[in-house]
């Protein structure tokens, strides 16, 4: 798994014109080449009438698909400017529609490039671009007279407090990511006098919204 990565979390739309021609970029998170398509399918439906749907997509850790289609426009000046905007800014699965109205003024080859690869930017700009961290989700057993100890280093710390589980221990379930892994078990085992040991329950990828880590 990436430590990191770029991508959107939530759809977005934004619009320009240009020469009287309209642009109209949508972008969507997707995971699978699937969902890219199911994707293209409800835009093309969504503007059946306009003269052009160009669409692009970049999916996988490594960036191992990688597609766009010019949709009638001129070789190269379409998909490829949208696509190149994903491979730029390396944001990972993420598909893009740019949906052309003509406005019955042409714009030539360098034209349409910049206006394709503008509105995918803008598009993706909308979205907003997600820092996306791999994390370990991990779990604390402890006595209560340890427990504000460890509780009070997590909150001073960079650690994320996930959850907080009170029975006759308390049990401490914090998201670690690789810089803080190593820091965080030294000092679960000094405070605990090696008597607590940090266990890893599973391990996710996530990104912060409204001040917490959402699991993607």
């Amino acid at each position: 798994m990436l430590d990191e990565y770029t991508t959107i979390l939530n759809r977005a739309e934004a619009e320009f014109v240009e020469k009287k021609s309209r642009f109209i970029a949508t972008v969507c998170p997707v995971k699978t080449e699937e969902e890219a398509r199911a994707f293209i399918a409800e835009m093309r439906k969504k503007y059946w009438d306009a003269t052009h749907n160009v669409f692009a997509y970049q999916i996988g850790e490594r960036n191992e698909i990688q597609r766009s289609s010019d949709d009638g426009e001129p070789q190269g000046t379409a998909g490829k400017p949208a696509l190149d905007v994903l491979i730029v800014g390396d944001i990972k699965n993420t598909a893009v529609v740019v949906t052309r109205y003509f406005g019955g003024t042409l714009l030539g080859t360098g034209g349409l490039v910049r206006a394709y690869g503008r509105s995918a930017k803008l598009g993706i700009e909308a979205a907003g671009i997600a820092n996306v961290k791999h994390y370990k989700e991990c779990s604390v057993e402890t006595d209560y007279t340890t427990a504000g100890k460890i509780q009070y280093e997590i909150t001073k710390e960079e650690y994320i407090l996930k959850d907080t589980i009170y029975t006759d221990k308390v049990e401490f379930i914090v998201l670690l990511d690789r810089e803080n892994e190593k820091p965080f078990e030294d000092m679960v085992k000094n405070i605990s006098m090696g008597k607590s040991q940090v266990n890893v329950i599973r391990e996710i990828y996530g990104a912060w919204v409204n001040g917490a880590v959402a699991e993607l």
